[in-house]
């Protein structure tokens, strides 16, 4: 079931005004048309934290907040229309939303469906429980063991590709990856133990350790598998893609971005 829920970042003539004044030198982006009229519709996953969360009936976390400052400078309000992970390219292009903010990964099969924004960087970690024998550092450590994943993330492929040529090359066991629907549903099966170790991207395995209270750790030490995170927009969608990357270019320029990337654990595109 998805939700389409309202929060609106300002009015439209307030954030219209607004974004006149902290675009820089450029002054004013256009406003660009939209599914609906005065609103940003963006899609994304709102089980995703510290990407994006509810709080009651708010919607929180790294990417509403970009949301709104991109909004802002549009001359826009904000809808978030929360549906799966797996299911975000497919309702952009049947248009449901105007674009995903989502901590989507930019990847050459993505990029053959939709036109990307780059807007920020991380990479993965590898979790186990505190009480795990084993301490995976690096995904080479990863074979002979099971190894959860959300469903329909880039290191699915990763995985396999290196269970194949280093795991079975090696003459180590192949790796049993799990996938689940949702992140939240992976740690779970880790602290059941159905899973030994559990990827996920880097700010949000912080997350899950911060919650998960001393049952879970990360063992790997630096970024796996760095990628470039991006605004996704339907192709051929010239006037908001253009507008959303003018956007994206000043906020870049501002004190707030370099703070929500240090806040949320993640390095600038």
């Amino acid at each position: 079931m998805t939700l389409d829920i309202r929060k609106t970042a300002l009015s439209a003539l307030g954030a219209g005004l607004l974004g006149l004044l902290t675009t820089g030198p450029s002054l004013a982006i256009e406003t660009p048309p939209t599914l609906n009229d005065g609103v940003l519709t963006v899609g994304m996953e709102i089980a995703y934290p510290p990407f994006e969360s509810y709080d009651g009936d708010d919607v929180v976390g790294f990417d509403p907040e970009v949301s709104e400052a991109l909004a802002e400078r549009l001359g826009l309000e904000v809808d978030y229309f929360d549906t799966r992970f797996p299911n975000l390219i497919l309702g952009l292009n049947s248009g449901r939303f105007d674009t995903i903010i989502s901590g989507m990964y930019i990847l050459p099969d993505r990029t053959k469906q939709a036109d990307a924004i780059p807007y920020a960087q991380t990479g993965a970690a590898i979790m186990v429980t505190a009480a795990s024998d084993v301490r995976p550092a690096e995904p080479e450590d990863l074979c002979g063991l099971t190894v959860g994943l959300q469903q329909g993330t880039s290191w699915v492929a990763k995985l396999n590709a290196l269970s194949t040529d280093y795991c079975g090359a090696n003459g180590e066991e192949p790796i049993d990856i799990r996938e689940f629907p949702t992140t939240s549903e992976t740690s779970q099966a880790l602290l059941s133990g159905n899973i030994q170790a559990h990827m996920e991207i880097l700010s949000a395995a912080h997350s899950i350790v911060d919650k998960a209270r001393g049952r879970i750790e990360i063992t790997s030490d630096h970024a796996i598998y760095p990628e470039t995170l991006g605004i996704y927009v339907k192709k051929d969608n010239d006037a908001l893609h253009d507008a959303l990357e003018a956007a994206v270019e000043a906020f870049k320029q501002t004190d707030e971005y370099r703070e929500l990337l240090e806040r949320y654990n993640l390095e600038a595109a």
